[in-house]
């Protein structure tokens, strides 16, 4: 029998993204996925180049398949998308990559087309399993089967411990990080659109008591405003009237430690999406003792993992068409792995004891 942890159809439909965020539980991290997109990747630098690393990486990933059909129908582009960089992506950010099998007219699978995960809701039948997945563009929705020899979706999706249909993506995990990365982008650029001065006021106190003319506050905001305001203005000196004295009132850029609490949320913002800081230029990292060592911990630890659940998941869905279907990267031809695999080639080579067939099995040759 099987069990689930059902869910009402409403909950069911859509995955949690970033709702136990810290920025989110602050207000200020957007609920939609899309707007969490633009807010978390368009619109930040170290989430967007860390996703790109990656899901690149993944991309451009030396395979090994069954069949050179299958190896040219996992590689092909579908409508200007390359597949495996835009499943990574999406289940590095969404958590699920929904990818469509097109028929090719004559019974076989014609090309692999990877849908945006946002616009994919589950319909669940009576145990709790997906029976069927709609996608909705606009006010048009195809309903895809994922059942069957040959299913119309294959459904990949990253361990989520709070829902049964959907995975989990790191932008959730990275929300906190991204939105103080973002206010100190804007803060800074306030600053400059300031003069590059802090907030502040002038205080007027002159001697005889009296308080400034409605047309003399007037004058001085426009002045304030047109010679002082703006980056083309920085540094300008000001000239102050007698009783004029300018007093600061926020605090400065060094008591908030700025720099710093930005490069921490950018390393942050790294390691959410399994990017060596080190590899984005991020200053402060020394864990690796070089690049060659980051990039090497970029595939072992990133790289590899994703490609191996994207290309094992493939080749379950596509066993249909392909019986012996079977995909994984091809580890001799990945450059940032070659010292390790010399290193193998090198200790089976000196293991007298064991026999030439012994040797091939253990560095993975049949």
């Amino acid at each position: 029998m099987k069990l689930f942890g059902r869910k009402s159809a409403p909950d069911a439909a859509r995955p949690v993204l970033s709702r136990y965020g810290v920025a989110a539980m602050t207000g200020d991290w957007p609920r939609g996925y899309e707007a969490q997109v633009r807010a978390g990747f368009v619109d930040n630098a170290i989430a967007q180049r860390a996703v790109k690393l990656v899901a690149e990486s993944v991309g451009d990933a030396p395979l090994v398949a069954s069949s050179p059909e299958l190896a040219a129908l996992v590689s092909a582009r579908s409508g200007g998308q390359a597949l495996l960089e835009t499943a990574a992506a999406q289940l590095l950010l969404h958590g699920n990559a929904f990818v469509q099998v097109l028929d090719d007219g004559r019974g076989g699978a014609g090309e692999l087309f990877a849908l945006r995960p946002e616009r994919v809701s589950v319909e669940p039948d009576a145990n709790g399993w997906p029976a069927a997945y709609r996608y909705k563009v606009g006010d048009r929705v195809t309903r895809l089967s994922p059942d069957g020899p040959r299913p119309e979706l294959i459904h990949l999706k990253s361990f989520n411990p709070v829902d049964d249909h959907f995975g989990l993506g790191c932008l959730g995990a990275a929300s906190g990080a991204i939105a103080i990365h973002n206010a100190a982008a804007m803060w800074n650029k306030a600053l400059l659109d300031n003069a590059a001065r802090p907030s502040g006021a002038l205080v007027y106190d002159p001697k005889d008591g009296s308080a400034l003319a409605p047309a003399q506050f007037e004058r001085l905001k426009r002045e304030l405003e047109a010679s002082f305001s703006g980056e083309r203005n920085a540094g300008r000196p000001m000239l102050l009237e007698g009783g004029l004295t300018w007093q600061a009132l926020s605090m400065t850029p060094a008591d908030m430690d700025f720099v710093a609490l930005k490069a921490a949320a950018a390393r942050e913002i790294a390691l959410a999406f399994g990017a060596p800081p080190m590899l984005l230029g991020l200053p402060g990292d020394a864990t690796y003792a070089n690049y060659r060592e980051a990039n090497r911990a970029l595939w072992r630890l990133a790289v590899l993992p994703l490609a191996g659940a994207i290309l094992g998941g493939l080749a379950q869905g596509l066993k249909g068409w392909f019986p012996d279907a079977a995909l994984a990267v091809d580890l001799d031809r990945v450059p940032a792995l070659a010292e390790d695999r010399a290193a193998l080639w090198a200790s089976v080579t000196a293991a007298d004891f064991l026999t030439a067939e012994e040797k091939r099995a253990a560095v993975g040759l049949s």
